[in-house]
């Protein structure tokens, strides 16, 4: 074999293999974070075992749950303050999560409204999700009218504490709220543990309210509705991310993304890809 010959298959050799590694890389870096709503509403009772778990297998960046408390003050995963939309409790008369105790929820059937393959899938408290998933996935704790629950930033500070979980090196928790106050109060509980606001809003995206927001938030998390490129970039220029919420939609992915958001908040994680 000649030198030209050999020198030419060594250069196709190494050719193919930067090829082979190029390929693997620039999805990894540009995907978006995909967090599923719920645990992915669009495909299994919202807020329940048999969501996070189907977000999981979806391999999501992160799940997104809500919680409320019960009448003893235990953090229960739950949307509303009543029970009525999502359970099977039945009378037109609302039953609110703050007038039940954990015993008395876990009796309710969490499942049987979304689909008959889904009965007897109960309300989980945060301590059971946390238990189960926060080593599988990442988790966004949205804490619903914080303000009806006296001392709940230090309830749920102590939680967290308790599983080690407020430390930024073993951590994929965010806590998020509309209540600015309650997540001011986190971040001065739990410094390490990344936190969100939540804007429905345009009013409280100006200049100011984000260099406020800079102090004790690492996210605002919008409206689908009031997205786009400029928006991200002022939020990125004041050295926070944000996170869009909620998609339901394939027609709504690419615009989110084209905006640069950094992660997409839906029902269907994988419309995100």
């Amino acid at each position: 074999m000649n030198i030209f010959k050999a020198l030419t298959l060594c250069f196709i050799f190494l050719a193919s293999l930067f090829s082979i590694k190029m390929s693997t890389l620039p999805k990894a870096a540009n995907r978006h974070v995909t967090i599923a709503h719920r645990g992915g509403a669009g495909y299994a009772p919202e807020n329940t075992m048999a969501a996070f778990k189907k977000a999981v297998e979806m391999k999501c960046d992160y799940l997104e749950l809500d919680v409320q408390m019960s009448k003893e003050g235990e953090f229960v995963v739950i949307h509303d303050q009543t029970v009525n939309r999502t359970t099977n409790v039945n009378t037109r008369r609302s039953i609110y999560v703050a007038d039940l105790t954990v015993a008395q929820i876990k009796q309710l059937d969490a499942g049987s409204y979304y689909g008959t393959e889904f009965c007897g899938e109960r309300i989980p408290t945060l301590k059971e999700v946390l238990d189960e998933f926060s080593r599988k996935i990442g988790i966004i704790i949205e804490v619903k009218e914080p303000e009806l629950y006296p001392e709940i930033e230090e309830k749920l500070a102590a939680i967290l504490i308790g599983r080690q979980l407020d430390q930024s090196q073993n951590s994929n928790i965010i806590i998020q709220s509309f209540n600015f106050h309650f997540v001011k109060k986190i971040r001065e509980l739990l410094p390490e543990v990344t936190t969100a606001v939540i804007i429905s809003k345009r009013r409280y995206l100006t200049d100011d309210y984000l260099k406020e927001f800079t102090s004790y938030a690492d996210y605002v998390n919008t409206s689908r509705r009031l997205v786009t490129k400029q928006l991200v970039e002022r939020i990125h220029s004041h050295h926070m991310k944000m996170m869009s919420w909620t998609v339901r939609s394939k027609s709504q992915i690419t615009p989110l993304m084209k905006a640069g958001v950094d992660g997409i908040i839906t029902d269907y994680p994988d419309y995100v890809g």
